[in-house]
């Protein structure tokens, strides 16, 4: 449940431990949570997402505080850790699961999207044009407990220092002014 004064935003910018280490860190998030959204099956295991065949992408379902941080300023954070412009890809992780997704829980959560992904294709940040979808939120299932937190517990393995530390590096010092 949320409080008043809470609010969800659902994303999948690839390897979920790489968008959850990140807003972890942000200042005006209360959690973030992996897990698996937009597939066909119930209660999908990491197994069987991986292999491609539920439909679900990994995504980090992040609970805010819209006093503290907008969520504009969420999905500002969330396009300068992923690729936007891939299909179905982030770096060497390939397939739908790594998805670039942003799935709305509003109206005017769906609208604050589309008008930014607007604003980012007039602005030509990328060469090439942007892949992000933008769905409606369907059912959220939380990733097993070994995915949480991920970064955190397991910095030394060698995925999280080639992939997660950069984007958490970037993340930092982009913004700074936003840390916990």
């Amino acid at each position: 449940m949320t409080s008043q004064q809470e609010e969800i935003a659902t994303l999948g910018g690839g390897c979920f431990w790489c968008v959850e280490a990140v807003f972890d860190l942000l200042d005006g998030v209360n959690d973030a949570v992996s897990g698996y959204m937009g597939g066909h099956m119930a209660n999908p295991t990491y197994s069987r997402v991986c292999d491609g065949d539920t439909g679900h992408a990994e995504v980090v379902q992040v609970r805010f505080d819209p006093a503290q941080i907008s969520y504009r300023e969420i999905l500002e954070v969330f396009f300068t850790i992923h690729d936007p412009t891939t299909l179905n890809r982030q770096g060497n992780d390939v397939g739908t699961q790594y998805r670039s997704v942003i799935f709305y829980h509003s109206p005017e959560q769906q609208a604050t999207a589309q008008a930014l992904l607007a604003e980012l294709h007039e602005r030509k940040l990328w060469p090439n044009p942007l892949v992000t979808e933008v769905s409606p939120a369907p059912e959220f299932y939380p990733a097993e407990d070994y995915h949480q937190e991920y970064f955190a517990h397991n910095g030394r393995q060698p995925y999280c220092q080639m992939v997660v530390a950069p984007k958490v590096t970037k993340f930092r010092k982009q913004f700074a002014q936003r840390l916990k």
